[in-house]
């Protein structure tokens, strides 16, 4: 039995036993709690008994670190090599395809930890924007050849927040199995044409992703029950456009019981119009619709078959979420902070430290009024009003939350919800929100978002700093929302 193995047996019983610990915590501990209500239990299939472990640790949560410090210690004094580090990092593999590739021809690959027994699978795509001509390509693989070429990849990669194998850090996923792929091919993943002396660099990130699920199925994909196709920024974007051929692949290869579902983080861009308008010289500077429009042509991209179909000689607009949303067939749950910093860079808003002006501030606000609007006909979905860029590998995205759900919280129900409407149970789990989004106007009016620094001081700060330091007007502020300017500061300083 491996360690791994082990460890699950023991959760399951010290699970089973927490109520008595929260009992005698509660007659003689030294901080005694009143009693909580027990959580619903984590949706199972009934007819599925091969699936292991899917425990809900919301009943432990408030004692969690300690939990686990107990389960480790007694699975070590049961388990003899587990005196050693457990082995919880990802293994890389190369595609057993050598022909496609990342942009500079090396191989492509990915990364994987294998958990036996289960039948559910994460499939990551890495972020990390893109180069859209010959120039800017050249600068990116002089600067950042990390994205462009495997050359330097390490053997081993840690997973954290939705890939963590820890159930502190991720309640409901840690023992899937997990697969990152590096982003290597610049091209939003959404390339399919080999090198050429014209451009000098093969983009090929739509087959690397089919070629790492075919792998896959030698490796255990093949019995599935569950595929989470998962991306932060250019890999959000990449889900989007990547996760209804990814089922489509599957069906294709004899495999149609695989249920495909998508999870897009920070990839949900407008296509508005810039606070600045400039020259298209390099990612940043050029309008995100003119640098699609020129990236599609260079990179040979491909896009769903349904949104190339309504958007024919268009097909640049199916790179942006509210436009490709509608023609998905899969199952995708959005997570989209509403004043995005990536979405802000290429609108020409730089925060540099110097307090905005306030056009510039009135325009941050209409990006969070656009992003919800875009928003609103989205089933699942999870929006914080935070000035911050992707969540989901993060350590703190536990912590953030809309409307007292957390965003762990929030695809655990959206799980569950999948799960009632395969058995015709239309109506959601009680309690378990899917839609969750601010309304509240300003960045970092969620009190549970992540703390903002100083870029100068290195120092926290706090709402109300924050805002001050964009240029934030609370007399004015305070007449737009009728009421009185000590009542505004008042509820910033509460958090509410």
């Amino acid at each position: 039995m491996t360690a791994m193995r082990l460890i699950s047996w023991l959760l399951l019983l010290v699970f089973m036993q927490s109520g008595v610990f929260a009992a005698r915590r509660f007659r003689g501990g030294r901080n005694p709690q009143p009693r909580r209500t027990p959580p619903s239990p984590t949706y199972r299939d009934r007819g599925d008994t091969t699936e292991s472990f899917p425990l809900d640790f919301t009943a432990v949560e408030e004692n969690m670190d300690n939990f686990m410090t107990q389960v480790k210690n007694l699975a070590q004094s049961l388990y003899p090599c587990s005196a050693q580090k457990l082995d919880y990092d990802m293994k890389l593999h190369f595609l057993e395809n050598t022909s496609v590739t990342c942009n500079d021809g090396t191989p492509a690959g990915y990364y994987m930890k294998e958990s036996r027994g289960s039948r559910r699978w994460l499939i990551f795509l890495e972020g990390g924007w893109y180069c859209f001509n010959k120039d800017n390509c050249d600068s990116r693989y002089d600067t950042m050849r990390r994205l462009m070429s495997s050359s330097k990849w390490p053997q081993t990669k840690t997973g954290t927040g939705i890939l963590s194998p820890l159930p502190e850090e991720n309640p409901h996923w840690w023992n899937a199995n997990m697969v990152f792929i590096p982003y290597c091919s610049s091209d939003v993943w959404s390339g399919a044409s080999a090198k050429t002396d014209h451009s000098g660099y093969a983009f090929m990130g739509s087959l690397i992703i089919q070629e790492v699920v075919k792998d896959l199925l030698t490796k255990g994909l093949d019995n599935a029950k569950v595929l989470l196709l998962a991306g932060s920024s250019a890999g959000g974007t990449g889900v989007l456009l990547n996760v209804d051929p990814v089922a489509e692949l599957l069906e294709g290869l004899g495999h149609p019981g695989i249920q495909v579902r998508g999870l897009a983080d920070s990839g949900w861009f407008l296509d508005n119009k810039q606070y600045r308008s400039t020259d298209c010289h390099d990612t940043i500077s050029c309008a995100p619709t003119e640098a699609i429009k020129r990236g599609i042509k260079y990179w040979g991209s491909v896009v769903p078959e349904r949104c190339r179909q309504a958007h024919l000689g268009e097909e640049w607009n199916c790179f942006f979420g509210y436009r490709v949303f509608p023609s998905i067939k899969s199952p995708v749950f959005v997570v989209q902070w509403l004043f995005d910093e990536a979405q802000l860079t290429v609108d020409n808003i730089h925060l540099t430290g110097q307090p905005v002006q306030e056009g510039q501030w009135r325009y941050i606000q209409n990006l969070g009024i656009e992003l919800r609007n875009t928003l609103k006909d989205v089933p699942a979905m999870f929006a914080p009003a935070c000035l911050s860029h992707e969540v989901i590998t993060r350590n703190y995205w536990i912590d953030v939350q809309v409307k007292g759900t957390s965003l762990p919280r929030a695809l655990h129900c959206w799980d569950r919800s999948l799960q009632d409407n395969s058995r015709n149970n239309k109506a959601p789990p009680k309690g378990c929100p899917v839609h969750l989004i601010d309304s509240c106007p300003w960045p970092h009016c969620n009190p549970t978002c992540p703390t903002i620094r100083d870029q100068f001081t290195g120092q926290e700060m706090n709402v109300i700093q924050f805002l001050m330091h964009m240029g934030f007007d609370v007399q004015k502020m305070a007449q737009q929302q009728g009421m009185d300017p000590s009542k505004l500061l008042g509820m910033l300083s509460s958090g509410s």
